[in-house]
């Protein structure tokens, strides 16, 4: 019988009320492409209810439990992680939350054999380690790209018409129009660009598209030129050749060494003055203090993104306190709508494991001592 340990956020004190914002969310069946959505043999929860806490579990307990094996669910991801790591199986994680497997903590781990990070991005195990030591490392690929990509139009958006100051205002009692339309723009005719176009990339421009905005974008595989064509594309062979043009850019980018620490002091003072970046991607792609640099100095009109490190980011995290930034905890990602699906995509993922059947190809980032399926394309090569 294996033990499956789940590290998920905690609830806070008293946790919620039986009583969601909706009483459903729509079904997703498949996603742009032809993909079909997680589809495990069963579920034990509601769509659209908290599951990737710690009194959500996943929907995993009753699954496993009724199989014999163990589940066990913690929040905190260091003295409670290291001390269920020697005898563990399984471990489950996600990006918002992660549980970083270091390869100390790998060679520590003699039984481990999957890890699985509920969502996308696996940046937190350490890939190479995870081959060494003849992992398999597992994620649900695609089950909220969408999610993700919403949310970068949602921040371009408030960052571009000042939403977030205005909204204060009200909140505060005043009525100041001139502070609230001081640093507020329409989007229509801006050039937006994206540090890659995978599938969160591509999603984000085709949402932008009906803004009538300048679209262009970066990345090692060029889109078919039907696509560019259709949402009317300006390639850039490198993330250094597209910035310069435009005025707002969005990191769309997976985290690996050519990409840790691209937006630097370097890059940021290529960029047109008051250009707006958004991260939904890692935090780590950016340079921290750069950043705040580059706000301060007004090179940057605004910083929004969901993604810090480490995670979860610290009190004193210059970042909370800088100027111009719509930052949010981690996410983009994690709304009651894609938490039903990455929770039934861990399910399909256990299920195959745990029957000795394949796991789905775009699932895997590495199998059988080598990346694969979905990593072998976002892990593999540079941006």
């Amino acid at each position: 019988m294996a033990k499956i340990v789940c590290v998920l956020y905690d609830d806070p004190a008293g946790g919620y009320p039986a009583s969601y914002a909706r009483d459903d969310i729509p079904i997703i069946a498949s996603y742009p492409g032809g993909q079909t959505a997680p589809s495990p043999k069963a579920v034990d929860f509601t769509p659209g209810t908290l599951l990737g806490s710690v009194s959500g579990e996943l929907g995993l307990r009753r699954f496993l439990e009724e199989q014999g094996h163990t589940l066990v669910v913690i929040a905190d991801k260091e003295a409670a992680l290291d001390r269920e790591l020697p005898d563990a199986d399984v471990v489950i994680s996600q990006p918002f939350w992660p549980a970083y497997l270091t390869a100390e903590r790998i060679a520590k781990a003699p039984k481990l054999k999957l890890a699985i990070t509920a969502g996308i991005g696996s940046d937190h195990v350490d890939l190479d380690a995870a081959i060494g030591a003849g992992m398999t490392v597992a994620e649900v690929t695609y089950s909220n790209s969408i999610s993700v990509a919403e949310h970068v139009v949602m921040m371009i958006l408030g960052l571009v018409r000042n939403y977030l100051p205005s909204y204060q205002v009200v909140v505060d009692g005043g009525w100041n129009i001139a502070d609230c339309v001081a640093r507020s723009y329409d989007l229509e005719g801006m050039k937006v660009g994206t540090v890659a176009a995978g599938r969160i990339g591509t999603a984000v421009l085709r949402r932008l598209a009906p803004f009538d905005v300048k679209l262009h974008y970066t990345d090692r595989h060029r889109l078919p030129e039907s696509v560019e064509r259709e949402l009317g594309l300006t390639f850039h062979p490198s993330a250094a050749d597209m910035v310069p043009h435009c005025d707002v850019v969005t990191i769309n980018a997976p985290l690996h060494p050519e990409t840790e620490g691209l937006f630097g002091d370097e890059l940021l003072s290529t960029m047109k003055r008051g250009t707006y970046l958004i991260n939904t991607a890692r935090a780590k792609i950016a340079d921290r203090d750069a950043i705040v640099r580059a706000l301060e100095s007004g090179q940057l009109a605004g910083y929004a993104g969901d993604v810090w490190y480490p995670q979860p980011a610290p009190a004193d995290h210059p970042w909370r306190t800088m100027p111009h930034h719509g930052m949010t905890p981690h996410i983009s990602g994690s709304s009651l709508s894609a938490q039903t699906r990455y929770a039934a995509g861990t399910r399909e993922i256990l299920e195959s494991w745990l029957s000795g059947t394949p796991i789905r190809d775009e699932y895997l980032i590495v199998d059988g001592g080598r990346l694969a399926g979905a990593g072998a394309h976002a892990y593999s090569t540079t941006v």
